[in-house]
């Protein structure tokens, strides 16, 4: 009796550990495609298809402006030259207890998530808050070092810039700049190229057009870091 329970778990161990193997063979081998080609459609696309509508069009790295991604880098991740997928001190800082009656100081994006986790998040993964949250965390550490080893800076910027929401069933910066500005997102300025970056993370409630008031009040922040930061050659050497 002891030797069959012993033989069952034995099964149950070897096929985990196979199922295991086989999902991070598929996922390296999804990674590496990715590298060079675009996610055909991603969780997130497909469950906002059904309510929104889906409105992408992905384009290449020449056909993003420059402005666009200095701003996302401005308001979402200004060490995003410097870690390897991971805002070590963001993350602490955001950790530590409050104060009483003291505020603590966010960064522009509004957290300690990378450019990086966002994209391994987006491309994926899924969307949600609260218990989905530290299910997803485990997958999300791995996807985001994978995508660092892998596909490096400019190739997760470009990634990052085609598949995130930028309005009710609008993803990417391509369907963002035609639906709001009418125009292609090679030719977007550098305040249109904030405004659509303000909506984030909550694209659905802080609106581009018509503006919300959290979008005017955030876009001309971004500005600002825009032309803070311009400078750093480790930036220039990513968006250029």
């Amino acid at each position: 009796m002891v030797k069959k329970k012993s033989s069952r778990l034995g099964k149950i161990g070897r096929w985990i550990r196979r199922a295991l193997f086989i999902m991070f063979l598929s996922s390296l081998v999804y990674i590496i495609l990715c590298k060079w080609v675009m996610p055909p459609i991603t969780l997130t696309q497909a469950v906002n298809a059904f309510g929104y509508g889906l409105k992408r069009d992905y384009v290449s790295w020449n056909d993003i402006s420059y402005n666009i991604k200095l701003a996302a880098i401005a308001s979402e991740d200004q060490t995003y030259p410097d870690h390897s997928g991971f805002d070590w001190d963001a993350i602490e800082k955001s950790l530590r207890p409050k104060k009483k009656g003291k505020k603590t100081r966010i960064p522009l994006g509004g957290g300690a998530s990378t450019i990086t986790q966002q994209a391994a998040k987006n491309v994926f993964l899924w969307q949600g808050g609260g218990f989905d949250r530290f299910i997803r965390k485990v997958p999300e550490l791995y996807f985001t070092k994978m995508i660092e080893w892998i596909w490096g800076k400019q190739r997760i910027l470009e990634v990052y810039l085609n598949v995130i929401e930028m309005g009710p069933g609008i993803f990417g910066v391509e369907a963002a700049s035609r639906a709001y500005f009418g125009k292609s997102a090679r030719n977007l300025s550098r305040a249109e190229a904030a405004m659509i970056i303000a909506c984030l993370p909550n694209p659905k409630r802080f609106s581009v057009q018509p503006m919300s008031r959290r979008v005017a009040w955030r876009y001309p922040q971004i500005v600002q870091q825009m032309h803070n930061i311009e400078d750093d050659p480790d930036i220039q050497a990513i968006i250029r």
